[in-house]
């Protein structure tokens, strides 16, 4: 892969922004990466990890110059972030994010912005439950989706080199409607995580009846919840605050699916129940056919002996 952009600047250096940057570095797509991170101890980590090719002590020093600026921060922050590093950006560079909420980035952060530069909203569709400057890798990127939120009006050989750009980190891409975008993450991300931090908070409650019978004999399904549940608390938050109405939306439809099956469960109607599981598995066989997941046992993940 050639080199796409000059100098990049990462703000923020937890998960998403330390896997691009091995990511940047695999595929030679900048001459240079700067990064930022608002706490001087994440700073001392990525200096003593090698994250970043300068790490900078202000977030105007990172971006000056950038001919990509990527905001890697929790949702809630962007506006005032990019309030801070409006004054000192390239004309022509190109201002993008990382968030799981389009329309509230784009509401937040366009207002700030000098008209002499390109703004395209991104989301990539990856990422674990660990968090911090020591949990990127590479390879996080390779094969998932990364969807461009443009405006109508932004430079068409901006949004194609940055298309670019993701393409060399590893990643699938595509372009879609802000408030699309926020209400299809409500449906595949945000309810999930939600019902998982529930389930989760429904289980700690009963933990403390059953003498913590609950975590001592978890099952596949549970642990998968408090996989999920052990995401970023600061950006999950961020996330429901700022893509309210879309979560809310999906959790009224969830509630009444929920009743349904609360009602065939208490008439005994097995039918229906077996219909429904039916249906829904095929959601699955469509994922791992999509190569979006791995059908292999245990939920894919690697059994505990062959772990390093």
């Amino acid at each position: 892969m050639t080199k796409v952009y000059d100098r990049v600047a990462l703000i923020g250096l937890g998960l998403i922004a330390s896997s691009m940057y091995w990511a940047i570095k695999r595929a030679g797509l900048a001459g240079e990466v700067t990064g930022f991170a608002r706490s001087a101890e994440t700073r001392d980590t990525a200096r003593r990890i090698g994250l970043c090719d300068r790490v900078c002590d202000t977030v105007q020093d990172a971006v000056r110059d950038a001919d990509l600026v990527v905001l890697c921060v929790p949702v809630g922050a962007m506006g005032s972030v990019a309030r801070d590093i409006a004054p000192v950006l390239k004309s022509g560079a190109t201002i993008s994010d990382v968030g799981s909420v389009k329309r509230s980035v784009i509401d937040a952060v366009a207002p700030h912005l000098p008209a002499c530069v390109h703004f395209i909203p991104a989301h990539p569709l990856a990422g674990t439950e660990h968090s911090g400057p020591e949990s990127g890798f590479a390879t996080l990127f390779d094969n998932r989706w990364c969807l461009l939120v443009p405006m109508p009006e932004t430079d068409a050989d901006a949004v194609q080199r940055l298309r670019d750009f993701w393409v060399g980190i590893g990643s699938n891409v595509d372009e879609m409607d802000p408030d699309h975008h926020d209400l299809v993450l409500a449906v595949t991300s945000h309810t999930p995580h939600l019902i998982a931090y529930t389930m989760v908070g429904v289980a700690d409650d009963l933990g403390r009846v059953t003498d913590s019978e609950v975590i001592k004999y978890s099952a596949a399904g549970f642990r998968d919840f408090t996989r999920i549940a052990a995401s970023d608390p600061t950006m999950w938050r961020d996330v429901f605050l700022t893509n309210k109405d879309a979560t809310l939306e999906i959790l009224g439809r969830f509630t009444e699916e929920l009743f349904a099956l609360q009602r065939a469960i208490r008439t005994g109607d097995g039918e229906m129940l077996h219909d429904y599981f039916t249906r829904t598995r095929s959601i699955r066989r469509g994922i791992i056919e999509a190569g979006q997941d791995t059908d292999a046992p245990d939920f894919g993940r690697a059994q505990l002996d062959n772990k390093e």
